[in-house]
């Protein structure tokens, strides 16, 4: 075998035997004193001459490994043969160690020594170098002269599409065994690099600058009575001391004294005091200790009395030894300290020079303030000051730009965006300032296709916000900024190549061949972007999004920043011909998440892009992801991007394609691209149609008349998706269109950004869905929106709206067209409701109270006239039965909660209340009313109010129209509140003379005991329950039976297991019992309809063996015997019920002792439910359909 072949991990057994000699020998010489370690190692960063480079494990100059046992024996023989006295140096037993690369040895060594508190510096410094662990595990070469062959030092794969699925891992020896002792070396590296990576940066630049040069302590050591000034790290190495004597000491209030005055270092954790600096002993171990310390060699001389010569010899030699030892360690200890030295001094010189930047651009800064601003597409934007400069030092940079999207989205700054001014360098020599002029001159200025349009700043920094650039990183800042010319191209490699060799040796995961990928990105786009050859830059870019197979968020913004950096540095032709063709050749990728990258990239690369090619073949690819991509992230990005190019498009004719593409995607199937269309896309298509004047004129008609439409052709079934999409549109366009009435308005001209400038109230306006609906964000800015504010509303209280024409749209079109649009809704539809509810919510909050109370109000009211002849009791067609009167109520009354406005809602709520009970129209614009105010219960006290005002009415219409309204509300509503003021009110209307309303308030005590708690409240409810079951009275009362029968079966499954098993069932039993009795016919076939529904809903639920046996299988056989008279052919549904609940009883009897028995899957699996469903349908089916199936044959 080839020494090169070697595997370091895999030890033979005469590895381990000669380990555990030499083991055994250094536990033989040890002593109990031997406890202080000796003094540091050699820098870690630069092995010893005689050590081999710990970075790579495998290597051509290994012998093997019984070379190596014999190596290590030796050692130790020659070690024992010195003295029996002789004690081998732990430092020299590591380095032996690490030397011969016993790695997991010299770990264990290492962590037994740091349990017995001797940590050794070089075993610290060696495994808190994470360089020491990194090694390439392909397949060795056979021989030396093969390392570097053509195919590199590892064997490449078949098929490599991208660099990131190499397995490197399928050439390992002994993979497993490598993994683990691996994974054992990485967590022990991590826990290490943890502990020193805080000290590191608090302590470099203050230990570089209070160094103390070597010729200085020269010159104290020459001259004992001149002191030493204590150093930084000596001071702050004292403090950690004394602080841990005066706790050891249980001077406690004095330590906190002493904390408290050096409130700058950590005394808990001793890496704080500073970098790799081992902690010593306690105060009291120094002062003991202190001046007594072990004698050098040259100051002693052993005498011997009586002695042999020999062992003086021995003596002599062993002393020898011993002090050239300690001379040797002390040379590496000077060795070290001069290299952190070194490192110290070049990492001072570079924050010095980062200081000086930073300074000079400040200066840069504060002579700009007086320039004028930017053109709005200029994206230029601040580079971070603790981002590394792409540019050489020695040449000046071009002045920052105040950033128009807070550093979201680009953080790009050429070298050659702008003339430099001769103030941003000061220290540059006059030379270098005339060669880097020269250098500038020779690049044609780029220009860019500067789009026709007026967006505002702020509306144009929040659109291209949600394009995702990655520069807050070094990698970023590299990424972002294009090297220019020779010189910043070779600092732009000495930058990044330090972080790519390291990264080679790791990449053996995919997660490490991803890391080293996002490292190449900045190397491939200056080549690409400097690179003569159009083939060679076609490949690179080819390169650059193939990079990785899958790239997550984190690698497609590096890539991207890197493509808007790339298209910035060469201009929108080059754009065109070399980065669109990369993008078309993925926009079928397999993987979604390069297909996602496409899409994210044509929303970067927009502004940077010839106009026609924006407005055509950009559009193009957007519009076809849009259709035929199934990932929704992809089309979600595609929404993004498509609204980005809304921003910068100018072209008229392209208006069309716009509404199709925000039509197709108002009706895609995925939540998350119908939110990207609100947030983003109509926002900015609508600042177009603004601009074009097509808002009012073409876009909202539009949408309206799909929606007239919708109902049209919805007589006999409404399409409500649909209709939310175009509601929910118009919804979105609410900010744009007011943003229209305020810049249309007269008094803008009249508004002036001085003195007090209007505050704007928090609520004065409805949380918007995104800051591009944010109306400050669409006006400008909110000092210019609280101005307009002012002048809007004195306008509207004084001055009116003649000659205000966008005003008068809203006014006299907008306003009638949805008033008549509501009217033509079914009431019955929740969601309609709900939805145009929220709509003229939003509308009022948008356009304010005054608007509200001056426009929108008098033109509901002037249609819902509240009076009887508006009902028309026959057909109930009146306006007061549409959904005018719930969406009124719920989404005009209650924009504003002043007292004033709870006033006019209690009291309109209580006429139409009035007016439909007196009238005997249908309910169903008040109940839509209460059920949509009922589900906020900060309504529950004024809908309260408006029902007691119906409790108290004289007429019995009202009071019983009241009663039914309890139950639509109680389901949210507090147990406290129910208790004070529900339950008193149905009480009183139970004590009123007319059995109509005391059956009308049966469902609001059935919601009660469905939904209350507690055990009082449900008492009350219960004897008022059992008052109509037991009362003589209410006997022949037909309506009240079947209404409680009915209420039973609502609620019997959810409410409490006592009141059903204690009240519903036997109550059940006994109604089916008299029904057996009942002579009339059609009495009798309504209480077997709904008691067959109250026990089908009931079968569901867990019942004792004791109520089954004594009231719900009595019930089931009583209701059976109706059902042989009423319908022969469905008997056998209930016979099969009855027959599986005897079943279940005598297995019980048999020995089955559980406590509770289901009936729920007593059907499952038999022909009778097919049977019986296919003849009568679902089980909760209107009873006037049931009655018909239980009619006597004839």
């Amino acid at each position: 075998m080839a020494a090169g072949n070697v595997n370091p991990f895999n030890l033979s057994d005469s590895d381990e035997e000669a380990e555990q000699r030499l083991d055994e020998a250094i536990d033989t010489k040890r002593s109990p004193s031997d406890g202080t370690p000796g003094p540091p190692p050699g820098n870690p960063f630069s092995p010893p001459a005689d050590a081999e480079p710990p970075a790579l494990l495998l290597s051509s100059n290994r012998t093997s490994p019984s070379v190596e046992g014999i190596s290590v024996s030796a050692t130790a023989a020659t070690a024992m043969a010195g003295s029996t006295d002789t004690r081998l140096s732990v430092d020299l037993i590591a380095s032996q160690l690490l030397r011969d690369q016993y790695i997991l040895t010299a770990l264990e060594f290492h962590t037994e020594l740091l349990e017995a508190g001797r940590e050794l510096p070089r075993l610290r410094d060696y495994f808190s170098n994470p360089g020491n662990f990194e090694r390439q595990s392909g397949t060795p070469p056979a021989s030396k002269d093969q390392v570097l062959g053509p195919g590199g030092p590892l064997n490449r794969a078949g098929s490599i599409s991208t660099l990131d699925s190499l397995d490197f891992a399928r050439y390992s020896d002994d993979g497993n065994r490598e993994s683990d002792e691996r994974v054992a070396v990485l967590e022990f590296e991590l826990r290490k690099a943890k502990d020193t990576i805080q000290a590191l940066r608090a302590n470099l630049t203050q230990a570089a600058e209070s160094e103390v040069s070597s010729q200085e302590r020269k010159n104290f050591k020459s001259s004992p009575e001149i002191q030493e000034p204590i150093r930084s790290l000596e001071k702050r190495a004292l403090n950690f001391l004394v602080n841990e004597y005066l706790l050891k000491s249980d001077y406690k209030l004095s330590a906190i004294t002493f904390s408290d005055e050096n409130d700058d270092q950590d005394f808990e954790l001793w890496d704080d005091v500073g970098l790799n600096i081992p902690k010593p002993p306690d105060l009291l171990h120094l002062y003991r200790n202190g001046g007594c310390g072990p004698p050098s060699p040259r100051d002693t001389v052993d005498v011997a009395v009586g002695g042999d010569s020999a062992e003086t010899n021995l003596n002599s030699q062993e002393q020898q030894r011993k002090f050239d030892l300690q001379q040797q360690q002390q040379t590496e200890v000077v060795q070290e300290l001069e290299y952190q030295i070194s490192l110290l001094s070049s990492e001072k010189d570079s924050l010095a020079e980062q200081i000086r930047k930073l300074q000079s651009e400040i200066q840069t800064l504060r002579k700009s303030v007086s320039s004028p601003p930017p053109a709005p597409l200029d994206l230029g934007s601040q580079p971070r000051p603790d981002a590394p400069s792409s540019s050489d030092p020695s040449q000046p940079q071009a002045p920052p730009q105040p950033p128009l999207d807070n550093g979201q989205y680009l953080d790009i700054r050429g070298s050659s965006d702008a003339d430099v001014p001769p103030a941003v360098v000061p220290s540059e020599p006059p030379t270098q300032i005339t060669t880097h002029h020269a250098k500038l001159k020779t690049r044609v200025p780029i220009q860019f296709d500067q789009p026709n349009r007026k967006l505002s700043p702020a509306f144009q920094q929040a659109l291209l916000s949600f394009c995702k650039m990655s520069s807050d990183s070094r990698l970023g800042a590299e990424v972002s900024r294009i090297a220019d010319s020779e010189e910043s191209v070779t600092l732009m490699l000495g930058r990044c190549l330090p972080h790519i060799v390291p990264n080679v040796l790791l990449a053996k995961r995919e997660r490490m061949v991803a890391h080293l990928c996002q490292e190449l990105i900045p190397l491939i786009l200056c080549t690409a972007c400097l690179h003569p050859e159009p083939k060679e830059r076609d490949q690179l870019l080819h390169i650059l999004f193939n990079l990785i197979k899958r790239p997550d968020d984190e690698q497609r913004q590096m890539i991207l920043t890197g493509c808007v950096a790339f298209a910035r540095h060469v201009g929108p032709t080059r754009v065109e011909a070399e980065l669109l063709p990369q993008c078309w050749e993925q926009i079928n990728h397999k993987y979604p998440e390069r297909r996602l990258l496409v899409a994210e990239s044509c929303g970067a690369l927009a502004p940077y892009l010839p106009k026609e090619i924006r407005s055509s073949l950009v559009l193009s690819m957007l519009q076809q992801m849009l259709t035929e991509d199934k990932a929704d992230m992809v089309r979600e990005a595609v929404v993004k991007s498509l609204a980005i190019i809304m921003g910068y498009i100018d072209d008229p004719d392209k208006y069309p394609q716009g509404f199709e593409l925000m039509l197709l995607s108002l009706g895609d199937p995925s939540e998350r691209v119908v939110s990207a269309i609100h947030q983003v896309f109509i926002p900015a298509f609508a600042a177009w149609t603004t601009e074009l004047g097509f808002l009012q004129s073409t876009l909202m008609p539009a949408l309206l008349s799909r929606i007239e439409k919708l109902l049209k052709q919805g007589e006999h079934g409404l399409d409500e998706h649909k209709l939310h999409m175009f509601l929910s549109a118009l919804q979105s366009l609410i900010p744009p269109l007011f943003s229209v009435v305020l810049q249309n308005a007269p008094f803008t001209s009249r508004a002036r950004l001085q003195g007090d400038i209007p505050a704007i109230e928090v609520t004065r306006f409805p949380r918007p869905a995104s800051p591009l609906q944010d109306v400050a964000t669409i006006i400008g800015s909110r000092e210019t929106l609280g101005v307009l504010l002012a002048l809007y509303d004195h306008q509207l209280e004084h001055e009116g709206t003649t000659g205000w024409g966008s005003m008068l749209w809203v006014v006299n079109q907008l306003l009638p067209q949805l008033i008549d649009i509501v009217g033509r809704i079914n009431v019955t539809s929740s969601t309609c409701v709900h939805e145009f509810s929220r709509f003229f919510w939003r509308l009022c909050r948008t356009f304010g109270k005054i608007f509200t109370n001056t426009k929108v109000k008098p033109q509901f009211q002037e249609i819902l006239r509240l009076s009887e002849e508006n009902v028309d009791a026959l057909t109930g067609d009146g306006i007061l039965t549409k959904a005018t009167v719930p969406i009124y109520a719920t989404g005009v009354l209650t924009c504003y909660n002043q007292e004033d406005d709870r006033k006019l809602l209690v009291g309109f709520l209580e006429d139409v209340m009035t007016t439909l009970s007196l009238s005997h129209a249908p309910l169903d614009s008040l109940k839509a009313s209460f059920i949509e105010l009922g589900a906020n219960p900060v309504y529950h006290e004024l809908l309260l109010t408006v029902l007691w005002y119906g409790v108290v009415h004289t007429s019995a219409l009202v009071r019983c129209t009241a009663a039914r309204m309890f139950e639509l509300i109680l389901r949210g509503m507090s147990e406290a509140l129910v208790d004070r003021r529900a339950v008193p009110a149905l009480i009183t209307l139970c004590s009123g003379p007319e059995y109509s309303v005391r059956i009308s308030t049966i469902p609001a005590f059935g919601t009660i005991m469905e939904t209350v708690t507690q055990k009082e409240l449900l008492e009350r409810v219960k004897m008022q329950l059992a008052s109509f079951l037991e009362d003589p009275q209410y006997q022949d009362q037909h309506s009240l039976h079947m209404e409680i029968i009915r209420t039973f079966g609502r609620v019997g499954p959810n409410a409490e297991p006592r009141f059903r098993d204690e009240f519903v069932l036997p109550h059940l039993h006994k109604l089916a019992l008299v029904n057996n009795s009942q002579t009339a016919e059609s009495k009798r076939i309504d209480i077997a309809t709904q008691l067959f529904e109250a026990y089908s809903a009931l079968s569901c639920c867990f019942i004792s063996e004791e109520l089954m046996v004594n009231h719900f299988l009595p019930g089931l056989r009583c209701l059976r015997a109706d059902m042989e008279q009423l319908s022969p052919e469905h008997e056998g549904i209930l016979s099969s019920m009855v027959r599986e609940c005897e079943i279940k009883l005598e297995n019980r009897g048999l020995g089955d002792a559980q406590g509770s028995v289901s009936i729920a899957a007593s059907l499952v699996g038999e022909d009778a439910k097919t049977k019986f469903l296919s003849k009568m349908g679902q089980l909760t089916t209107s009873g006037a359909m049931l009655a018909n199936v239980f009619q006597r044959k004839k």
